[in-house]
């Protein structure tokens, strides 16, 4: 073909040659469409092969899109989807962006890499015409009639239906019900209002997308603040990987998703290098993803996060952990079944054959001594994976007499969980919390900046029992850190500024620690507030060399007053002054 030209085993697939338009709002997605199928032709094994896209600015729509079934952990099960640019079964290809914006329109998936091994995504910028996020600045605020005066931002589309506002795009209409609020100044979250209430029924229109919202009393919100008002939906990820095998992410930027920045599931060795969740310089907007920057579920090998900006984010920059299925029925002494129990986690291969597994209580979250080797794992109520909730899973050895249904047991898989390097990156301006990290592996969380992370900058859960996110830790060192002015807001698992923190509904009747080997060493704490760690449930903690500065940029008023706050902790050190 004359769009691939060869020189031995280097390939170079050049897709002007498949009637891309830069720079035009011509939809680019059936071009993509046609080009992916090129590449995956060329995908001979042992070849190199370099995608490269001339640099501009691509619109997809969902017409013409490739159209797929994807089960996308910690999202909204929303099939089938349109993906805009869909890479499968590919090997040793490097997907070259030239520096080019890929601009999306309705609902849409934009990248996917599935089944991959040895593939690189790098120099390109993902954005949304009409963000499902509808951004309104506070114009007036009379608190002694409770009335407030909002003014959309241009981009939002909007109806006014009885009096009710509703934001709509192609293929979706939300009737907004929360919203952040951002310090126009600074673009900090603004002090103590966390997940605000908003007011989009009973209101009036008046000139120049402004609105009249009576009834509406919230003294906080002063005249200039910005509100990014949402719904909790979370149809998909920018970019989503599943089943990869040696993942590059470089020089990439998100600048909007209704979803996650990047989600990957199953996928073995993935790093991260120059990954943004930011805002495009020069706009007007307060925001960037609905949800997550960066999220990892059920993933192996070593996960690297380094030298990304990640701000303004409606939840966490990175969350890494595997996934608690519920057992269900023991069927003998070497079969149960279990099932995935959370609304947005289902529907993807769970664990293989030869895979580690281990038990655990889940109403104390004591694991159950030893381990087991899945010998075969199949889905019950589907066909195949795709789809699946429940598993019927047969293991190598006899299980234990009190792994039993009526013990409440959680099965998590062992293999499928990552060591984790996140290093030099910067965290800020946005909801919730920083870091979640949920594996037995050696976790390393070094040389970054949390500024304004709103909530706990760095958390340790596991929990089997609500969002059935797994992984017990044991080797987490959290060094050369700077934390600033964390906790301004409370949402959950906000207990400090690092907050080791499982779910246990009966704490109790724990006899066996959760988490273990945690080394908090040579941080600097910029602080506001009081409690700088929380920690629950632990063996072996050890806390030197950081360095505790107070400042007055906020009133104190977490209800914690201490420092440290440790709730069955043992083998703990520390030079910190705890008082």
């Amino acid at each position: 073909m004359f769009a691939i030209i060869s020189h031995a085993a280097n390939i170079t697939i050049d897709l002007a040659h498949y009637g891309l338009s830069s720079d035009t709002t011509i939809n680019a997605s059936i071009a993509f469409s046609r080009a992916m199928k090129a590449v995956q032709k060329a995908a001979i094994k042992g070849n190199q092969i370099t995608v490269k896209v001339p640099r501009g600015r691509y619109h997809f729509y969902p017409d013409g899109a490739t159209v797929r079934e994807y089960y996308v952990s910690n999202h909204d099960q929303l099939n089938p989807r349109a993906v805009g640019i869909c890479m499968e079964r590919l090997r040793n290809v490097t997907f070259d962006g030239g520096g080019s914006d890929f601009i999306f329109h309705g609902r849409m998936l934009p990248l996917s890499l599935v089944g991959a091994e040895n593939c690189t995504l790098h120099g390109f910028r993902v954005d949304h015409a009409n963000p499902h996020i509808a951004q309104a600045t506070i114009v007036s605020n009379d608190t002694v009639s409770h009335e407030i005066i909002y003014q959309l931002s241009p981009e939002v589309n909007y109806t006014l239906s009885h009096d009710t506002l509703y934001t709509n795009g192609q293929g979706w209409k939300y009737l907004l019900n929360s919203a952040i609020a951002f310090d126009p100044k600074t673009h900090h979250m603004v002090y103590r209002t966390s997940d605000i209430g908003i007011r989009v029924t009973g209101v009036s229109a008046l000139p120049d997308r402004k609105f009249l919202a009576r009834g509406w009393n919230d003294a906080r919100l002063k005249p200039g603040t910005v509100l990014a008002m949402r719904s909790w939906t979370r149809p998909a990820p920018a970019i989503f990987l599943y089943e990869c095998k040696n993942t590059k992410l470089e020089d990439i930027t998100i600048y909007y998703m209704e979803g996650m920045g990047v989600l990957a599931q199953l996928c073995h060795n993935v790093s991260l290098d120059g990954f943004n969740v930011s805002l495009r310089p020069g706009t007007h907007r307060y925001f960037t993803t609905q949800a997550d920057a960066s999220h990892f579920v059920n993933c192996s090998g070593e996960i690297v996060s380094r030298h990304g900006l990640y701000e303004s984010m409606m939840d966490d920059a990175i969350n890494i952990h595997g996934v608690y299925l519920k057992m269900t029925k023991r069927l003998d002494d070497h079969t149960i079944r279990a099932c995935f129990m959370h609304d947005q986690a289902y529907g993807y291969k769970w664990g293989y054959v030869g895979d580690t597994v281990q038990f655990i209580a889940s109403r104390t979250m004591e694991h159950i001594p030893g381990t087991n080797v899945i010998k075969k794992i199949k889905a019950i109520d589907k066909p195949i994976d795709k789809g699946v909730k429940e598993y019927e899973i047969t293991f190598v050895q006899p299980l234990a007499a009190d792994i039993d249904e009526r013990n409440s047991i959680g099965v998590e898989d062992l293999t499928l969980t990552p060591t984790v390097q996140f290093d030099h990156n910067v965290v800020r301006n946005n909801r919730a919390r920083g870091c979640l990290f949920s594996t037995p592996r050696r976790v390393v969380c070094e040389d970054n900046f949390f500024d304004h992370t709103s909530g706990t900058a760095i958390l340790l859960c596991g929990d089997c029992n609500g969002w059935y996110e797994s992984g017990a830790c044991r080797d987490v060192t959290i060094r050369h850190n700077v934390f600033v002015n964390a906790l301004t807001n409370m949402f959950q698992f906000t207990e400090g500024v690092i907050s080791i923190d499982p779910e246990i509904p009966e704490f109790s009747k724990q006899k066996r620690y959760f988490h273990s080997g945690i080394k908090i060493l040579d941080n600097v704490f910029d602080t506001f507030d009081a409690p700088l760690l929380y920690a629950k449930s632990v063996d072996g903690i050890t806390m030197r060399g950081n360095r505790v500065l107070h400042n007055n940029a906020y009133p104190a008023f977490h209800h914690n007053r201490k420092a440290v706050t440790l709730e069955n902790v043992a083998r703990y050190q520390s030079d910190i002054d705890e008082k």
